[in-house]
């Protein structure tokens, strides 16, 4: 959420922010500006209210104790008129304060000012280049190919099971997702980040704090109850990023507590609605899909160059299985709606003879720590400050193992493993069985 002070006092720097973003937003913007302006308006003519009656019932004491009946039947009088005008305000004020709040949280993050300025994902900016994608004397075969000529991959199977976009990894392949799950979390650990093991269900304020609703609602899967009480619904977790960066919602978090630095394996779930037709063929777009996450919490001044540590700790898992990869500073059109900053990781796929998303690490600023409330304390007499929270896949685990099978490929059909995969895999290659 943005700030509501820098809404009222620099709104031309927000219509700037959002429309360096495409302008879409702007008539939404508008629209907050109006109701904004309204609830305000409409609470301070309530707060007047409700100051008068308590003038009002405090006189009422005083005249009581001074036994004047006349003057007190007099206040009462004019306590009961105030009581029943607020009453009607304040019905009026509770609707309009949750448009005003709804409003605000439709709108998206202001882009940093150092994100380049763009229309669409052609003005991305590519930041670095890790390793060269290697030569084949013989045409690359895709990862779906691949993986079903080994028995590993089971796309049908998967479809059977649960329908299109869903995959069956058996084998040498369950045992390679297995690998890199492990792999990516050691690798963290070892740079300081703190597992967590969270629960794949949350709450729909979950979502709502870190943006997801409600504008992606139709991107998730949701239970519904069986009391029928709507109240009990859960989500299925898109992304780890949702319940790690959570866990400081509703805190005031001292100082010394920050940065935070985690790290978790889930498994993920997105209906995709909007991709309709995109990647169905292997596991780069699937409904369900596994993911190692990282997760920042820090000091508003700390964050950008947390951003920076993040890339590069999502980077290493890259750097460190020697795949050839390039890093992407997103434009202002291409960023995310919770983000002010985002660096894209992508991996090179030889069968498309392209790049390929595999991380997304972003800064949030303080946008999501508003909606979750999170806060921390500079010192005990300090007022409380939001916190500013990041997130990045560290990195995706289909989308790596597809990976590691179209780079490693053989002229034979066997699969060369990462040497620095082969401890946690026990081989260094799969073959046919």
């Amino acid at each position: 959420m943005i700030d509501p002070a820098l809404i009222r006092k620099e709104p031309d720097r927000v219509r700037a922010g959002l429309k360096s973003r495409g302008g879409r937003y702007l008539p939404a913007f508008e629209e907050l500006l109006k109701l904004d302006e309204e609830n305000r308006k409409l609470l301070s003519e309530v707060e007047g209210l409700r100051a008068q009656r308590n003038a009002s019932s405090q006189a009422i004491g005083k005249a009581k104790a001074s036994k004047d009946e006349v003057l007190s039947q007099k206040l009462m009088a004019e306590v009961g008129a105030l009581k029943e005008k607020m009453g009607g305000l304040e019905a009026a004020l509770a609707p309009l304060s949750e448009k005003t709040r709804s409003a605000a949280m439709g709108l998206p993050n202001l882009p940093h000012e150092s994100v380049p300025q763009g229309t669409s994902e052609a003005d991305n900016k590519v930041a670095r280049e890790g390793g060269k994608p290697g030569a084949f004397d013989f045409k690359p075969l895709d990862h779906q190919t691949l993986g079903e000529k080994l028995g590993i991959l089971d796309l049908a199977a998967g479809a059977r099971l649960a329908g299109s976009r869903f995959a069956l990894w058996r084998d040498s392949g369950a045992k390679l997702m297995r690998a890199i799950v492990n792999f990516q979390l050691d690798l963290h650990i070892k740079a300081g980040y703190r597992e967590v093991w969270p629960p794949y269900l949350v709450r729909p304020e979950i979502l709502e704090g870190t943006g997801q609703l409600p504008k992606f609602e139709a991107d998730l899967y949701k239970t519904k109850n069986t009391d029928g009480d709507k109240a009990n619904d859960l989500y299925l977790i898109p992304t780890a990023e949702v319940p790690l960066t959570n866990l400081v919602r509703e805190e005031i978090l001292p100082a010394d507590k920050l940065p935070m630095k985690l790290t978790a394996y889930t498994p993920c779930f997105r209906q995709e609605a909007g991709s309709y037709g995109k990647d169905v063929r292997g596991v780069i777009r699937n409904h369900q899909f596994d993911k190692v996450e990282l997760v920042r919490i820090t000091k508003p001044e700390d964050s950008l160059a947390a951003l920076e540590e993040l890339t590069a700790d999502a980077e290493n898992v890259l750097k460190t299985l020697e795949l050839p990869y390039r890093v992407l500073l997103l434009c202002t059109a291409d960023i995310g709606p919770a983000s002010r900053k985002t660096y894209d990781l992508e991996i090179w796929m030889p069968s498309e003879n392209k790049y390929r998303e595999i991380s997304s690490c972003s800064d949030c600023g303080d946008y999501q720590a508003r909606r979750m409330n999170a806060r921390f304390r500079r010192d005990a007499k300090a007022a409380p400050e939001c916190v500013h929270t990041l997130n990045g896949s560290g990195v995706a685990v289909g989308r790596l193992a597809a990976a590691i099978l179209e780079n490693g490929q053989q002229k034979d059909g066997s699969v060369k493993i990462p040497k620095a995969l082969i401890p946690y895999f026990g081989a260094d290659s799969i073959s046919a069985a």
